[in-house]
């Protein structure tokens, strides 16, 4: 993609004028604004530096050639060079194509038993387990907010909060049906059975406000029943919100009933603010020529496969036969192929933009 001078020159002059305006600025709101947009502008400005040294570096070579004494030695570098263009331009690219607003952001993770009983309720707690392990091999952080746990093990449902840099950037393809054939335990004759749980992966923005009127909220405490003994609740600590416009319930169980309705707010904000985002998604998905699945939380996605070891994301026609490995925590591969995906999709739609 031969990317325009022009758009290339607008980036440097927009970073130029943050870097000026920064050493300037004295209010306090201005400073946090202004570096913000400062350190999303620098890795661009930095490619397209080193892009417009290249491009430069073409042309200096190109001279040289004319010169019989150094025609040989120009032409070397000059073939080195013209290889390394291409990347040089695709970095910039996807540096410059629209990109999610809210990829560095945490999040929130949501894991529910879907069809299949007691299977299912286990299936959800194999993947939360894998997500978990995820998160702690990049230095992640994982705080449960609420769960119901199942009859057989596992959870009906599972609320966390994952915290760290680009969580929701790695895991936003998560969200979906996610699909098991296995042998149950319970299952005498040896036969497979298909269960599902749903993952939905939410973005956690700190500084986007959401108004939440207190006429449109409804509180309710309860006693939260948890696996027995001292997971117990003997108080009504237990928190459930309900958003009456919208019909979103949150709950959270910890054992206090403080803690309970802050962390329940936070998580009714997330959810409002997904609501916003999946408008504007669905509002942009007709423009939009490639994406990777539909992003409806019914899409079956992904479907893991015990008898065969294998997995397979229905979104891009991917395959591994590493099932024992993924669900330890390695879903690089799978992350890395979706995200290469979408991002071939955006390199689409910002050639569209430039033809």
């Amino acid at each position: 993609m031969r990317l325009p001078q022009a758009r290339l020159d607008q980036v440097l002059d927009r970073f130029h004028q943050v870097e000026a305006r920064m050493g300037a600025a004295s209010d306090g709101a201005e400073i946090v604004r202004l570096s913000k947009e400062h350190a999303e502008l620098k890795p661009v400005a930095d490619a397209v530096q080193s892009l417009a040294r290249a491009r430069a570096e073409v042309e200096d070579l190109k001279a040289m050639a004319s010169d019989p004494e150094m025609a040989a030695m120009a032409a070397d570098e000059l073939d080195a060079l013209n290889e390394r263009l291409p990347e040089l331009e695709r970095e910039v690219a996807l540096l410059l194509a629209p990109r999610d607003a809210d990829e560095n952001a945490s999040a929130v993770l949501e894991v529910r038993a879907g069809t299949g009983g007691d299977e299912a309720a286990l299936f959800a707690g194999d993947l939360f387990r894998m997500y978990s392990r995820y998160a702690q091999s990049r230095g992640w952080r994982v705080e449960i907010d609420s769960l119901t746990e199942g009859d057989a093990g596992g959870y009906k449902e599972i609320i966390a909060t994952v915290s760290g840099e680009g969580v929701f950037g790695r895991l936003k393809f998560e969200s979906g049906v996610h699909r098991v054939q296995r042998v149950p335990s319970t299952e005498s004759q040896g036969r497979i059975h298909t269960s599902a749980a749903t993952v939905a992966v939410l973005p956690e923005v700190e500084d986007v406000e959401i108004e939440i009127r207190d006429q449109d909220i409804r509180i309710d405490t309860y006693r939260s029943s948890g696996s027995g003994g001292q997971h117990v609740n003997t108080t009504d600590s237990a928190v459930r919100i309900t958003h009456l416009p919208t019909g979103i319930m949150v709950t959270s169980s910890e054992k206090s009933q403080h803690v309970n309705r802050d962390k329940a707010m936070k998580n009714l904000r997330v959810r409002l603010y997904d609501m916003q985002r999946q408008a504007k998604d669905a509002a942009r998905s007709d423009a939009r020529k490639s994406q990777v699945g539909s992003g409806d939380r019914s899409e079956r996605i992904r479907t893991y496969n015990f008898p065969q070891g294998r997995v397979t994301d229905h979104r891009i026609g991917l395959t591994l036969h590493s099932l024992p490995q993924i669900l330890e925590g390695d879903i690089d591969p799978l992350l890395n192929a979706l995200i290469a995906e979408d991002q071939a999709a955006r390199l689409a739609d910002l050639e569209a933009e430039f033809s």
